[in-house]
């Protein structure tokens, strides 16, 4: 499976209309080579980063329940029938890059999954991680940096 945007390359730096501070508008998202047998996508947006020394990650977006013959998400979209979850911001949706000291690394994990979830709107990353354990087929992983 492979996860690309055309904002920026794995690795590269995210445009800053993406950063919280800014426009904060999700990236536009390009999906590919989903395995057979998926029946929903799940993406979850963090910065391993941001509280690495308190063994915190801070989540920025989680969506369940893309329906895997998506192949693109556009810039500030959520696919039709998708679910967004809660962010460590305190909000349902994306929240975009806000390194509050130096770069971070903001990491966008995409998983194929053999069902569909049954989480509410406004779950947290450990509902999620715990609702796609042990459903997951493949995964893909895109990268990127931002700077305050």
């Amino acid at each position: 499976m492979k996860l690309q945007s055309g904002s920026f390359r794995s690795g590269s730096e995210i445009p800053s209309r993406h950063g919280y501070k800014k426009r904060n508008v999700s990236p536009p998202l390009a999906i590919s080579k989903v395995p057979e047998g998926t029946r929903s996508l799940a993406l979850i947006m963090d910065d391993p980063d941001a509280m690495a020394p308190a063994g915190k990650v801070w989540v920025h977006w989680l969506l369940w329940n893309v329906d895997p013959s998506t192949t693109k998400i556009p810039e500030g979209a959520v696919p039709e029938g998708a679910v967004q979850g809660k962010t460590d911001f305190g909000e349902t949706g994306y929240g975009g890059p806000a390194p509050p000291d130096k770069r971070h690394t903001y990491v966008f994990k995409l998983y194929a999954l053999d069902t569909a979830l049954n989480l509410k709107e406004g779950s947290p990353k450990k509902k999620l991680e715990s609702a796609i354990r042990g459903h997951v087929l493949a995964e893909a992983t895109l990268t990127g940096t931002y700077a305050p």
